[in-house]
């Protein structure tokens, strides 16, 4: 480190907007901060990255830096998000924690996997019922459901299920991997409440129905404004949510049905925040709000003396 500077290294894609413009803004800041794309190169146990805060865009999906970024949490560098703890969640324990902490879920059941390795018998599955009970599932969900993987993100290989047959069609697409299905909950507004340092809440109408660049710029054209009452329940339920998973930076997706926000994706733990999506409002806080959380990482004294103790133990 230079001239007594601390660093943010921000771990990244192909994404460019969002990288660039919180290295401009921590750097506007003058507070002896300096933000840059990290360097990882073949790395040692003895000499992890020199930074003091990392921040994660991209270990979900190039693994390879996962191992890095928890020997730099070892080494006392500060991690957005920690990989402990994100590696750990899938959406049927995260939904199930939801409900425990008092946050309006859909109905989630977990499914068995549909096939399994050639040294798998029926020997080895002695634990599993047959056949499984479809029909209670049926009964209790009713249709639509929903069909997703336990972890995953991007709305890669999620089935909305109108019948019985479109849900074994779904369920024998999905080979070994594992499902779960949820009620489909029919909403009058849905919202995305964008949500940096556990604490700061920006909530904002998103429609899924349009298209991509379109959900958070042309909701407002298809949905009224939530009232008050509600805003501040997503607000709070989307704090007690990030709270429980310790995610600094995440998304909380909300249906709301009869009056009632159903937390129906909160495992955001790279979410998209380029400008092209969000558009220039949510943008500017996004970057505002992110620069005030790792300057305020990087100087704290936390920061140098964190352990990967604590995040395991947490």
């Amino acid at each position: 480190m230079s001239n007594g500077q601390k660093r943010v290294g921000i771990v990244v894609g192909r994404e460019r907007s969002f990288p660039d413009a919180l290295i401009a803004r921590v750097s506007s800041r003058n507070q002896g901060v300096v933000c840059e794309y990290a360097r990882l190169d073949i790395t040692r146990i003895d000499a992890p990255p020199a930074y003091d805060v990392l921040v994660d865009r991209i270990s979900h999906d190039i693994t390879c830096y996962q191992p890095i970024l928890k020997l730099a949490a070892l080494h006392g560098t500060r991690l957005v998000n920690n990989p402990f703890w994100r590696i750990a969640d899938d959406k049927f324990f995260n939904t199930g924690l939801a409900a425990s902490l008092g946050v309006a879920v859909p109905k989630t059941a977990l499914l068995p996997s549909k096939s399994y390795g050639e040294d798998i018998s029926s020997a080895s599955l002695a634990n599993l019922a047959y056949p499984l009970d479809w029909s209670g599932l049926v009964r209790d969900f009713g249709f639509p459901m929903f069909m997703k993987p336990h972890w995953g993100g991007g709305f890669r290989d999620v089935s909305k299920v109108d019948n019985l047959e479109e849900l074994f069609r779904a369920y024998d697409k999905s080979a070994r991997g594992t499902m779960i299905v949820q009620e489909a909950i029919e909403w009058s507004a849905y919202v995305r409440c964008i949500v940096i340092g556990k604490e700061e809440v920006k909530v904002a109408l998103w429609d899924p129905r349009l298209g991509h660049f379109d959900r958070y710029t042309k909701a407002a054209e298809t949905m009224a404004p939530l009232a008050e009452s509600l805003l501040a329940r997503v607000t709070a339920d989307a704090k007690t949510l990030c709270r429980a998973l310790g995610y600094d930076m995440n998304t909380v997706e909300f249906a709301i049905r009869d009056g009632v926000p159903y937390a129906i994706d909160f495992m955001n733990s790279a979410p998209d925040f380029d400008i092209s999506s969000l558009g220039p409002e949510h943008f500017e806080w996004v970057v505002d709000k992110m620069a005030d959380l790792v300057i305020r990482l990087a100087n704290g004294d936390k920061a140098r003396h964190a352990r990967a103790e604590e995040f395991l133990s947490a």
